[in-house]
């Protein structure tokens, strides 16, 4: 048998209680049996008691002992303030269970509890037996009540419906006679209003109940949910509007926008926000200014606002009478009701200024003085060059070209507006007014970003062709006045050589130089040492770079001298030129082939051109071999430019007999023509040309004495031997 812990002694084991009257009250005392300390606690449970009493219906001091030693003891003591089961008279068996956490243990004692009738009246139960009731305006909800009298008396009890939905109650109060010990049920009738006058929300409610010589006592708290109702209905007025508003003959000024009046009307039971969006009609027409005073409208139930749309647009001096449209759409705040009518398609025409007929007069105005000053009027100052041009070239696509000229200037041209009058040729000024002029201009080959310049007094710069600056991005120079005659990348770009009339030629590192100018905000690069200067006898007209690896570069000089110079083993040798000339005498152009290293086309001040093929002699087979030569292309005439395209089939060439001529090659660099084909003739010089083959079309791009840069696209030759 277990060892007990707790020994508890209840001081009486009847007791006799009145409700209504004083309160009964016993002693419990516990001993601690234990050879530990232990605090004990009391629990009083009585038979058939209500759960929703608790421990209301008694008081216990202390509410927990303090820790006793072993051996000593505590007491408890335990008032009856109420009955346990409402309504109850007689004998009921009580238990008071005396427990302790730190023992484990438990002790219970039994007292026989007798209950008198009451002196007052016992408070009513009212129950609902249903509580949340969830419905639209207008309905009419039926709400059941249920009414215990739990006293040994008949009572008359007072039923009162209590929250903000009292209003809409059909009896706010009903009365009752409710038998001793029985339940008495009843119905509440609420009719719910139209939807402008019932905000849709939950309205909590009670039922009171009340009667004589008691307190009152209420239900468990129901709802009564009101679901969203009614619409918003949305105007947008008028239809059509237009700008100006009338006599839309006169050009009035200010007149630039209409007004549209927006109205909300709130017909449903929720408190609302409306706003509204506007969009385009059609989606290609123009955007207006657009403009909703106020933004926002608050719309509670049964209220109408109004906003207002301003659409504005400046209206043109000319032009056509436009039609817009837009649709506006009204949005609310909570989209749990309809929008009636949400969107509108409304119309807005807008008339120019001036009237058309005024329009017709001062557009054959304009179109003259536009004429005038635009690149259609050859003798227009604003654009081209305005002195000789000196050199052209194409960039890598043949989509655009590059000029400099005596004055001074560099310019991009846009080639399709080289042969369409409607297309600007003139895509962008790159330099001008350098200080000195510019003989010479070449694209980077790699990205075609870049163009250097070669000037007059011996500068190199480095231009930007896509971003623009009006600096230089660097300046190369070694000997003040020591005139650039012609400028040739590396295949890589990395370096640049320059010829010079010294009989110089020098290379310079030109990444390294794009490298620098990144880090110089605003300012331009200064380089005055070279990578490497080689110097040759005769000054130097013009220079191409030839071989397999494109390392090796040719040299034209005064006395029709040609050298080859290896620039990255620095070797150099001389190629035989027949004939020999005089002093007066200079091979002025030379051209290689991209897509053909081996080929070679040269031309001097006497008229001669020249095709050359460089396998035997850069390879140390023999001498550079003449494929073809002859002197009377331009009459006898000096010869200022030669070009080859890119894979060799075709050489263009333009000289002081006034003539650019092409000249198509077989595929072992002969000519196919023996007098070549004309291309442009005129009474000026034409000082450098250049060939490119672009969507089988030959683009031939020339720069005369007479200021101006010209296109010609010529058909390739059906029978052509050249491979293509």
């Amino acid at each position: 048998m277990a060892l007990k812990l707790i020994n508890a002694n209840i001081s009486t084991q009847v007791l006799t209680f009145k409700p209504g009257g004083s309160p009964a009250s016993f002693e419990v005392s516990v001993v601690n049996d234990s050879n530990q300390f232990a605090s004990f606690q009391l629990e009083i449970v009585a038979a058939g008691g209500s759960s929703n009493l608790g421990s209301n219906w008694y008081t216990i001091s202390p509410a927990v002992s303090a820790k006793t030693p072993p051996g000593d003891s505590t007491k408890f003591s335990v008032t009856i303030t109420d009955t346990p089961v409402v309504g109850f008279v007689g004998k009921m068996n009580v238990v008071a269970r005396i427990f302790s956490l730190e023992l484990r243990d438990e002790d219970r004692q039994l007292l026989r509890l007798m209950i008198e009738p009451g002196i007052g009246s016992v408070p009513m139960q009212v129950e609902l037996p249903v509580r949340d009731f969830t419905d639209q305006p207008e309905a009419l909800i039926e709400i059941p009540v249920r009414v215990f009298n739990p006293s040994q008396l008949p009572a008359n009890v007072s039923l009162r419906f209590v929250g903000e939905a009292a209003k809409w109650m059909v009896d706010v109060e009903r009365r009752l006679q409710v038998p001793a010990g029985q339940k008495v049920e009843t119905t509440f009738f609420c009719q719910l209003p139209v939807p402008t006058e019932t905000l849709s929300k939950t309205y909590p409610f009670t039922i009171e109940a009340a009667h004589p010589d008691s307190a009152s006592s209420r239900s468990p708290e129901g709802i009564i949910k009101i679901l969203p109702a009614g619409a918003i209905d949305f105007q947008c007025l008028p239809e059509k509007r237009q700008i100006p508003a009338s006599r839309t003959w006169l050009p009035q000024l200010r007149a630039n926008s209409a007004t549209y009046l927006i109205e909300y009307e709130n017909t449903s039971n929720l408190i609302q926000q409306g706003r509204v969006e506007v969009s385009n009609g059609d989606e290609e027409q123009r955007k207006c200014d657009i403009q909703i005073q106020p933004e926002l409208v608050d719309l509670n139930p049964g209220e109408t606002n109004q906003l207002e749309l301003v659409v504005s647009q400046r209206r043109p001096w000319f032009g056509l009478v436009k039609k817009l449209s837009f649709i506006v759409q009204g949005i609310i705040s909570d989209p749990r009701i309809n929008v009636t009518n949400e969107k509108h398609l409304i119309k807005l025409t807008i008339y120019p200024v001036l009237h058309p007929w005024l329009q017709l007069l001062l557009g054959i105005l304009l179109l003259y003085l536009l004429w005038a000053a635009s690149w259609l009027n050859p003798n227009n100052p604003l654009f081209g060059h305005h002195l000789s041009v000196t050199s052209v070239q194409f960039n890598g696509v043949g989509d655009k070209a590059v000029s400099s000229s005596l004055d001074q200037s560099i310019i991009r041209w846009n080639v399709r507006g080289l042969t369409n009058p409607l297309i600007n040729q003139h895509d962008a000024t790159l330099a001008q007014k350098i200080g000195k002029s510019v003989r010479v201009v070449r694209y980077k080959p790699v990205n075609n970003d870049v163009v250097a310049a070669g000037l007059e007094n011996g500068e190199i710069q480095l231009w930007d062709v896509i971003a623009g600056s009006k600096i230089p991005r660097a300046t190369f120079s070694l000997n003040k006045d020591d005139r650039v005659f012609d400028l040739k990348f590396s295949a890589s770009s990395h370096y640049l050589f320059s010829a010079h009339g010294s009989g110089e030629v020098l290379q310079w590192d030109i990444d390294d130089a794009l490298l620098r100018s990144t880090t110089s905000l605003n300012q331009s690069v200064k380089i005055n040492q070279p990578v490497r200067n080689k110097q040759f006898n005769f000054a130097i007209s013009s220079m191409a770079l030839v071989g397999k690896d494109k390392d090796h570069l040719v040299i034209g000089q005064r006395y029709n001298n040609l050298e080859v110079w290896n620039w990255k083993r620095d070797k150099s040798f001389k190629m035989p030129y027949k004939p020999a000339g005089s002093q007066q005498d200079y091979i002025v152009s030379l051209a290689g082939a991209e897509y053909n290293p081996n080929r070679l086309a040269t031309a001097d001040t006497q008229g001669r051109i020249t095709l050359w093929d460089m396998q035997p002699c850069l390879e140390n087979k023999g001498e550079c071999a003449v494929i073809d030569q002859w002197p009377d292309g331009h009459g006898s005439k000096s010869v200022r430019s030669v070009a080859l395209s890119g894979d060799g089939c075709y050489l263009a060439s333009g000289g002081d007999d006034g003539r650019v001529m092409l000249w198509p090659l077989t595929k072992e660099g002969k000519r196919e023509l023996p007098t070549g084909k004309p291309v442009r003739s005129a009474g000026y010089k034409f000082n450098s040309v250049d060939v490119k083959v672009v969507k089988k079309k030959i683009l031939v791009l020339s720069g005369d004495d007479h200021k101006r840069v010209r296109l010609d696209i010529l058909e390739p030759e059906k029978k052509s031997q050249c491979v293509q």
